[in-house]
């Protein structure tokens, strides 16, 4: 595309003439496609995102009149993915989609946080984006193609905006930065960072790393900034050549004599509340200051009571950010660098299999751990993406948790959002299910919220974790940080509170271990964010993660040597794959059995790892006996006890184990001449047998003789005639090695009728 130019394409229909854009730019190695123009026209802003197979249909649509009564942004973003993008039919009973997904809950708070900020201060209109997954391949992920469309969908809008913003994924391959890698590339991704930035600035980062070093994950946002620049700079063009106008909107502001004689009545009580350390009493403060203002005010106020109110909470604001600034002295009397006091409590519940009470200052999450087997694990289904989840971590953030009344809902879309981030950041830590087979649940209750909630409940899901006993690589934590930056001025803010995030300029999570970072979360309400400031940043962040490490380790820093009494025990057993069916049985019939006689749980893999599980170890001792029964193949030389299954008048067949057997001849059971079978071996009786033979279609001869010692002078009689059962065979077949319809009897049921014995 030449400097300037753009692809432009008339058609004329019912309506007239309309205008068509379709152009291409490329971030990192793949093309991106974006189209306007022809599909959506009555969206005020609506582009079409392609990359590779996949599609992304955005739209972006608001109201010229604000929502009466609210004094926040009625912005709401949700991304679908239909499950025709990729061929499927929805499963269960109603055949089509439902509510979002916990994955496009995600993705839609990915779109909302990099877009909120850039909305004018004070704009009430609603605003709705909705991303819609169209076409989906198995190579290029869609939601980087949903942000870039909300993007270029809201710029060419009217919708007031001050965008446009671009977004990619970044990885490290092979110690190489990679933008938007694809399905194939993210599994050698020691990385994996969404960043949303502008032409000037970084405004939101989300992601997880493998204990990434500061400096490592500092290059990696800017290497991000510098991807997305390409798509910013055609988004602009695009704009310039068919961007509707923008609304007009002029924010209310209270008068200034107005807000003059607020701040002359109440600034010096402002001030002194701000010294006030415990929240609830400084809230009460401050709410009593506002009334003692309306009312000595009234006069002047008049009308304006919503101004006047905004033009106190303004003052608020101004006085935190200024004490901050000027004085280094945060509302609960901290310095910028200091971490809240710190408790811990671990084994806190008796019954849970792992449990940890983590209070920090005015914050507390009761984090418990529970195990559980392979069929506890969660089943993903989305677009591309199918199997298990043996990880889960769920926050819930209750109303007492903050001293208000509400009604319980299901979890919202902020609970998921923070249980994400401290699920990526406990990840990485996890031993492998080789190593510990077990599916793991972890629940945060936040009991307390004084700010950093999420934070809390990584820390204490991995002390939940050491005091369940599951052997983590090492101990994680994370801080949020905050910003206060004034023109040159700044300050950056070590554990922030409540206030500090409402009123800071950024909200920036980082968690990790002692050697580096495993998951980042930030949110920039202000552009012009330094290098600098985003070093320093993640050294200050650094520091107080060590520290809060420190505190974790005086409590607990190593995994309990014993699970819970509670806790399943599991015990791994191998066999070979192809005996897998052996296990199973016909139509699941052997596994069942053996299910129903011991109470264990089983679960099998196809590479004939097998798991038992169990609180009573007497019952997985059993289920282990009636397994590897099930699949031990007899070796020559080898004695066993069997029981004698059918008797002919040539010999016995000995059932070894389940799934095998084999033939005592007449001429074996003994050194001296047996006239009879039921001579030595009658029906149902048990009897010790050795293997002596086993030929190469499987069939097992076996002697009771060779027990015994041989008689002195002892002399071959001669040999009698093995009709119907020569070579240690027996009619129809002779004697059976293992048996081919996997349920360890005749016609799949005899080692079944053992079972229900």
């Amino acid at each position: 595309m030449e400097e300037g130019l753009l692809d432009l394409r008339l058609e004329i229909g019912s309506r007239g003439y309309k205008v068509i854009i379709k152009e291409t730019v490329k971030i990192g190695d793949q093309v991106i496609t974006l189209e306007t123009g022809r599909i959506a026209k009555q969206a005020h802003g609506a582009v079409v995102v392609s990359c590779g197979e996949t599609v992304v249909l955005v739209t972006a649509c608001g109201t010229q009149e604000p929502r009466p009564g609210i004094d926040f942004l009625p912005l709401s973003v949700d991304y679908v993915e239909k499950t025709y993008a990729a061929g499927k039919i929805p499963g269960g009973f109603f055949k089509r989609e439902g509510r979002l997904r916990d994955a496009e809950v995600l993705t839609s708070r990915l779109i909302d946080r990099p877009c909120r900020p850039l909305f004018p201060e004070g704009y009430r209109n609603d605003v709705q984006i909705i991303a819609t997954v169209l076409s989906a391949d198995k190579k290029v992920p869609s939601d980087m193609l949903a942000l870039l469309g909300a993007s270029a969908a809201l710029h060419i809008s009217n919708i007031p905006w001050s965008g446009p913003i671009g977004g990619v994924r970044v990885g490290r391959v092979n110690g190489t930065f990679v933008a938007n890698p694809t399905y194939g590339q993210m599994a050698d991704s020691d990385l994996d960072l969404i960043v949303a930035a502008s032409k000037d600035a970084i405004v939101m980062v989300e992601g997880e790393c493998h204990e990434v070093s500061e400096s490592d994950l500092l290059e990696a946002l800017f290497f991000a900034h510098a991807a997305v620049q390409p798509f910013i700079q055609l988004v602009e063009k695009i704009r310039q050549a068919v961007g509707k106008e923008k609304w007009t909107f002029e924010p209310a502001a209270p008068p200034q004599e107005l807000v003059h004689g607020i701040d002359s009545y109440a600034a010096q009580k402002v001030k002194a509340t701000c010294d006030v350390s415990e929240k609830h009493e400084r809230y009460s403060a401050f709410k009593q200051i506002k009334k003692e203002t309306l009312a000595a005010l009234e006069t002047e106020i008049g009308d304006n009571v919503a101004f006047a109110k905004e033009a106190y909470e303004d003052l608020c604001y101004r006085t935190m950010r200024a004490q901050i600034l000027e004085e280094g002295r945060r509302v609960d009397g901290r310095d910028t660098t200091t971490v809240r006091p710190i408790s811990i409590e671990v084994g806190l519940l008796p019954r849970t299999h792992g449990s940890a009470l983590f209070t920090r200052g005015e914050t507390q999450a009761i984090v418990t751990a529970t195990l559980g087997t392979a069929q506890d694990e969660q089943r993903v289904e989305g677009l591309v993406e199918e199997g298990t989840k043996r990880f889960l971590l769920h926050y819930n953030f209750p109303p007492f948790s903050v001293g208000e009344v509400k009604m319980l809902r299901g979890a919202g879309r902020r609970e998921i959002g923070h249980g994400n981030l401290a699920e990526r950041a406990l990840t990485h830590m996890l031993p492998t299910k080789e190593e510990f087979p077990y599916t793991i649940r972890i629940v945060s209750e936040i009991t307390e919220s004084n700010g950093s909630s999420s934070m809390a409940t990584v820390c204490g899901g991995a002390l939940a974790m050491l005091d369940a006993g599951i052997p983590l690589h090492k101990p994680v934590a994370g801080v949020a940080m905050g910003l206060i930056k004034t023109g040159d001025k700044y300050a950056i803010l070590t554990d922030i509170l409540g206030d500090e995030d409402h009123l800071g300029d950024m909200d920036f999570k980082v968690c990790g271990t002692t050697e580096g970072v495993t998951a980042i979360q930030m949110d920039i309400k202000i552009s012009g964010l330094t290098r600098e400031i985003l070093k320093a940043a993640l050294e200050q962040a650094r520091e107080a993660r060590l520290h809060v490490l420190s505190k974790m380790t005086e409590i607990l820093s190593a995994p309990r040597a014993q699970l819970s009494q509670y806790a399943p025990r599991i015990s791994t057993i191998k066999v070979k794959p192809d005996q897998v069916r052996l296990v199973i049985g016909p139509g699941g019939k052997t596994i069942k059995g053996i299910i129903e006689q011991t109470g264990v749980s089983i679960n099998v893999e196809d590479d004939g790892t097998v798991n038992v599980a169990s609180s009573d170890p007497e019952a997985s001792q059993k289920a282990i006996e009636i397994i590897r029964g099930l699949t031990v193949e007899p070796e020559v030389g080898q004695v066993y006890k069997g029981v004698v299954r059918r008797v002919e008048a040539y010999g016995a067949f000995v059932e070894l184990t389940p799934s095998h057997d084999g033939m005592v001849h007449i001429s074996d059971m003994d050194w001296s001449r047996i006239e009879k079978v039921e001579d030595v071996m009658n029906l149902g009786d048990e009897v010790e047998v050795k293997v002596t033979n086993v030929d190469r279609d499987g069939r097992i001869r076996l002697s009771r003789k060779d027990l015994f010692p041989k008689p002195e002078g002892y002399v071959e009689p001669p040999e009698r005639p093995r009709s119907g059962g020569g070579g240690g065979g027996r009619p129809s077949g002779g004697g059976r090695g293992p048996r081919r319809d996997g349920g360890g009897g005749r016609n799949g049921e005899r080692g079944n009728d053992r079972f229900r014995r």
